[in-house]
């Protein structure tokens, strides 16, 4: 039971593994822009209360493994790191 989070009445573990890629698969996230999108990304996560389990960031994509709380919608969550990043 350590592992899940818990809320007024809810108890919850919801993990997605998720991969963005560039458009065209073009290799534009090295050097200073992966390091910068690393820092947005978890700074995000941060402020809506997901959790990064795992990431990377590839030079054509960005797998990460995240967990996103109930009460926004998984597309709500992504709309808002993909934008905000």
């Amino acid at each position: 039971m350590q592992d899940y989070k818990h809320g007024s009445h809810t108890v919850w573990d919801c993990k997605y593994h998720l991969v963005w890629t560039t458009k065209c698969r073009y290799e534009v996230l090295a050097g200073d822009v992966d390091l910068r999108c690393r820092e947005l990304l978890r700074e995000i996560a941060r402020s809506i209360e997901m959790l990064i389990y795992a990431g990377s960031v590839n030079r054509d994509h960005v797998p990460m493994l995240i967990g996103i709380p109930p009460h926004p919608s998984v597309s709500r969550a992504v709309q808002y790191l993909k934008g905000k990043s």
